[in-house]
């Protein structure tokens, strides 16, 4: 228990600092409040020591503790369990530059987020396989905390759109044509609408599906609503753009002979061999590709090389139109980071653009399948 008195104005500072919320590392709880008990304007927060204003106190010193009983940088605000838990329970387990460390990074969290300018404010848009079930990959903390600096999210409520459990397995067509239709169906109902009512006017999304299907997320998407499409890394585990490579050369390919069918190879997470291609569209077929020397599932780390990877494939499909006419349909073989795979469809133009045939690797028959049409 404290001996000293903390000054009103102290208190309040703190409690501004930390925006009313327990400043111990992953707890976060909100202090002032509780909409169920009706107490709307209690607050629940204690006023903690780090160095005890006593000697005898958890972390206590001969002369810092009478020193430092009264400086705000010397005080968190923590809810009753965290506080018992660093004075009574565990108080060995939290020395004074873990707390130092909590209180300051909690603090420059409330600064950044406080900071952020309204028309930064974008919608979270979820999408993948039981969402609900899944959520340590979706966690919305997680996404949230991805957003910032540039992005905090307009709502706290995200806009889940879920595939659906069939019994088909993904090599049969009527799988993907139901997914395809529930996809469309959940965009009109929970999204369309407010992006034409100019609700939604930034969207940030975070997706984990099969590759034709991200595709078709995009494609509903498209590049009239201003969105930022993040990446799921793997080391770390975070949706948060690392930033920490070199900029990945991307090597476009064009096929030296015009024939009446068209491929396009996009191989950024894997090689996808002609071969293959060759499996499943015979010999007479053009070659597009945009590939990567050592393409690998976790080599989409910067935010700059989606915008470069936007580009190339903008320019390429220009090129194939070009080169095979109005009548031609793209074959896509898609092997790409969730990112890229959602700016396919979002580059994708429905007036400008040949109609897409858009393949799946089917581990069942042991390669690739028409998924989905696009046109």
């Amino acid at each position: 228990m404290a001996k000293s008195r903390i000054p009103e104005k102290v208190q309040r500072a703190l409690w501004a600092r930390a925006a009313g919320r327990c400043q111990f590392r992953g707890c976060n709880c909100e202090l002032i409040g509780d909409l169920l008990t009706g107490k709307e304007d209690k607050m629940f927060g204690f006023v903690a020591h780090i160095v005890a204003d006593s000697s005898e106190g958890a972390r206590g010193h001969p002369t810092r503790s009478a020193l430092l009983a009264k400086d705000i940088s010397n005080l968190m605000l923590l809810c009753a369990k965290c506080h018992r838990l660093i004075d009574n329970e565990a108080p060995d387990d939290h020395p004074e530059e873990l707390l130092v460390r909590m209180k300051e990074e909690h603090e420059r969290r409330v600064r950044l987020v406080s900071g952020i300018q309204p028309d930064r404010a974008s919608h979270v848009i979820r999408f993948g396989a039981n969402i609900g079930k899944n959520e340590a990959l979706v966690a919305r903390d997680d996404i949230f905390a991805s957003m910032l600096p540039e992005r905090s999210p307009a709502s706290f409520e995200t806009i889940d759109l879920e595939m659906l459990g069939l019994s088909l397995e993904d090599n049969d067509e009527q799988y993907w044509q139901v997914q395809q239709t529930n996809l469309q169906r959940l965009f009109a109902d929970k999204i369309r609408g407010r992006i034409e009512r100019q609700q939604i006017t930034h969207a940030s999304v975070f997706a984990l599906a099969p590759q034709p299907l991200l595709i078709e997320l995009g494609r509903q998407l498209c590049d009239i609503l201003p969105a930022e499409v993040h990446q799921r890394h793997r080391e770390p585990a975070t949706w948060k753009w690392q930033n920490d490579s070199d900029p990945i050369e991307f090597l476009v390919e064009t096929p030296t002979e015009i024939n009446s069918k068209v491929a396009l190879i996009l191989g950024l997470s894997a090689t996808v061999s002609k071969d293959r291609i060759a499996s499943v569209l015979g010999n007479d077929v053009s070659v597009w590709s945009i590939t990567v020397n050592s393409p690998h599932n976790d080599i989409m780390r910067n935010a700059a090389d989606l915008t470069f990877f936007r580009q190339e494939l903008r320019r390429l499909f220009n090129s194939i139109k070009s080169a095979h006419g109005e009548g031609a349909t793209i074959n896509v073989f898609p092997a790409l980071p969730v990112s890229a795979a959602v700016e396919v469809g979002r580059v994708w133009m429905p007036k400008a653009d040949l109609p897409m045939n858009v393949f799946d690797q089917s581990r069942k028959i042991g390669g690739f399948v028409s998924a989905l049409q696009i046109h």
